[in-house]
């Protein structure tokens, strides 16, 4: 292994026999001496920790680590890499995703350009279950070509697009060691929202590449199927967490106004989520759990939150869209009956939706 390493390609993988191999073929084709990859396998009952020895005895030229842990969670498996990492910089890769061609080269070439603590990029959600347009592109609000500086140029850009995800902004792998480690949160769903945020606060510049890292693969999956009270909770909770963070890092109104606008729009997609649940007490209990959560992780007051959504002043949103954002956070926190018919309709109709897709994909 060379003595110094620019990039850590961390793998997390549970029971990923299906993608394992066309993910890792994607990253080692295209690593060098200055790259390592480490797989962390968590808990895998299939033969995923078979395949990547293969892939590794394959390409003998490649820095190849298999870590097999027991079943913990991604949370957990993205804590062991940090752990067992030992370049620069942090490049998280789910086991089925495509890392595309030429994207180490250009991490590389900014690294040794602008030496940044964080890099963004673009990415394509990927549906490979549909015969059109199988892909959309996802580009960020940075501008490109510059070194951007401070919170007020790398927060409030990243609370406007809300693309939350680990693997989409690679990372000065001391910035996560500083923080403390364990640092994403074990036994909750969304541990990369409510850790990225955290990591960006603590960087100084960051630089933007308008080029897509990967693809980002969804699965034709029925709706009810993703749907279940601890999503509901983990998704508004992931931000509401770092509130006490940033407060710390002394982020700006600006950033904090931003902030509180993206949690207001989780919060209305975790109420209109929690209508794919069967309607009893216990629903109705969460959705008022979900709001003291939502309420509580605003840095300002709701009204302040929604008067900003009504004048325009969330980035993201146009004064329209926002006024209908706020409108529909006003119904969701009074329980309008009008906004609970709406929303039962709504999601019957997705639910609908997604069964008539996933039986077109098995079809073709």
């Amino acid at each position: 292994m060379p003595a110094q390493l620019a990039i850590s390609i961390i793998v997390p993988a549970h029971n990923a026999t299906e993608f394992i191999d066309e993910c890792l073929a994607h990253i080692l084709r295209q690593m060098g001496t200055a790259h390592e990859l480490i797989v962390i396998d968590d808990g895998s009952y299939d033969d995923t920790a078979a395949r990547v020895e293969a892939q590794a005895a394959a390409a003998p030229h490649c820095a190849v680590r298999l870590v097999r842990q027991a079943n913990q969670g991604v949370a957990v498996a993205r804590n062991a890499g940090l752990q067992q990492a030992r370049g620069d910089y942090i490049l998280f890769v789910d086991s089925d995703d495509l890392l595309q061609p030429g994207m180490l080269e250009c991490l590389e070439a900014a690294i040794a350009t602008h030496a940044p603590d964080a890099i963004a990029t673009d990415f394509c959600f990927w549906h490979p279950h549909r015969t059109d347009q199988p892909l959309e592109l996802t580009r960020l609000s940075y501008p490109a070509g510059v070194v951007l500086h401070g919170h007020d140029a790398i927060l409030v850009p990243y609370f406007a697009d809300r693309r939350m995800y680990a693997w989409s902004k690679i990372i000065r792998r001391q910035i996560y060691l500083d923080l403390g480690m364990p640092l994403f949160p074990s036994g909750r769903l969304f541990e990369d929202m409510a850790t990225v945020p955290r990591v960006l606060a603590a960087c100084n510049t960051l630089v933007y590449l308008p080029l897509v890292l990967l693809h980002y693969r969804q699965h034709a999956v029925s709706i009810t199927h993703l749907t279940s009270p601890s999503w509901c909770i983990d998704y508004v909770l992931a931000l509401a967490s770092l509130k006490p963070h940033l407060e710390r890092a002394g982020v700006s109104p600006m950033v904090r106004a931003e902030f509180d606008g993206a949690s207001c729009l989780f919060y209305l997609c975790s109420i209109k989520t929690s209508f794919g649940l069967p309607t009893c007490s216990e629903t109705r209990q969460l959705r008022a759990e979900v709001r003291a959560i939502f309420l509580g992780g605003l840095f300002g007051t709701i009204e302040q939150s929604l008067h900003n959504l009504e004048s325009g002043k969330i980035t993201s949103l146009n004064l329209r869209s926002g006024r209908r954002v706020a409108y529909q956070v006003k119904q969701a926190l009074t329980d309008s009956t009008v906004f609970q018919i709406r929303q039962t309709i709504n999601r019957a109709y997705k639910t609908w939706q997604l069964a008539r897709q996933k039986r077109l994909s098995k079809s073709n």
